[in-house]
């Protein structure tokens, strides 16, 4: 999914133009048009964003980036040594399920080496989109954009059994949050942030598109730590006697499962924004 800006794709239209023309084809204009062919590549290149502004520029304007896209979705030969995996593939949705529909066709969907959804779409199911293994000990790290006023979440030990239906009665929330966002400025909705939760960290920094943000959530034993961007923003202990005790007091004190699994399946959250995910990565501690 990448853009190109208007000016420089008229600009790049130009120069290809100039490189076809008749008086360009004498001796000494071979390598210039040569030279030209190349600057439209880096110009392509140069220009390309992450995110497009429109479903419309999803498909329309798809392949400007491709040629970068091999670098995204893959592991090191030391990562995986180290041995981490990829939850995302960056080709197909393998390990993935809609949350309490298992054999559903999703209205997520991979969309030039992100994973994204498809708000509109008929015809299939929506609703988050939950792993299909669980974790318990891990660390997982993942890059996500969103628009500026985007509004989405991850969730982490969600318990995937029919008397709770919403990932959000089981789960704590990763809140993802566009940096224009209003709900940044509220302590207990930050981005980077268990959502309903104030945190005593550093408020983070959210980047705005065409930047990407990077995640990560660290879990041992219960005891869970939030990155947003190189800055942690969130220590807790879901066995503690101060987290319950947050919890009785908090929007959840009526969800009597609410984060009392520290295992569980791993949810990216269908709210009312897109949301871009990729070089999703998960290590078993």
């Amino acid at each position: 999914m990448f853009t190109v800006c208007l000016e420089c794709k008229c600009l790049v239209h130009s120069i290809h133009s100039d490189a076809k023309s008749p008086q360009s084809f004498n001796k000494g204009s071979l390598m210039i048009a040569k030279f030209h062919r190349l600057l439209r590549v880096m110009l392509l290149v140069a220009c390309a964003v992450s995110v497009p502004a429109t479903a419309q520029d999803l498909n329309s304007t798809e392949s400007a980036g491709n040629t970068i896209l091999n670098k995204h979705n893959k592991l090191s030969v030391k990562e995986k040594q180290q041995g981490w995996q990829l939850l995302f593939d960056g080709k197909s949705l393998n390990g993935w399920h809609v949350f309490q529909f298992p054999e559903a066709t999703p209205a997520w969907h991979v969309q030039a080496g992100m994973l994204t959804i498809n708000l509109g779409a008929s015809g299939v199911q929506h609703g988050d989109l939950a792993t299909n293994a669980v974790y318990e000990n891990f660390e997982l790290s993942f890059e996500w954009q969103t628009p500026d006023n985007g509004n989405s979440g991850l969730f982490i030990n969600v318990q995937e059994v029919p008397e709770y239906p919403a990932s959000w009665q089981t789960g704590p929330e990763y809140q993802l949050l566009g940096p224009a966002h209003a709900d940044n400025a509220d302590p207990i909705k930050r981005s980077g942030e268990i959502f309903g939760f104030a945190s005593a960290q550093e408020e983070p920094e959210v980047l705005a598109s065409p930047h990407w943000n990077h995640s990560v959530i660290r879990q041992v034993d219960g005891k869970v730590e939030f990155y947003l961007n190189n800055k942690l923003t969130t220590q807790v202990d879901f066995n503690s006697q101060p987290w319950l005790h947050r919890v009785s007091k908090s929007r959840f004190k009526d969800q009597p499962h609410f984060a009392t699994s520290t295992k569980g399946h791993i949810v990216l959250q269908e709210w009312t924004s897109l949301i871009f995910f990729r070089n999703m990565k998960i290590k078993q501690l």
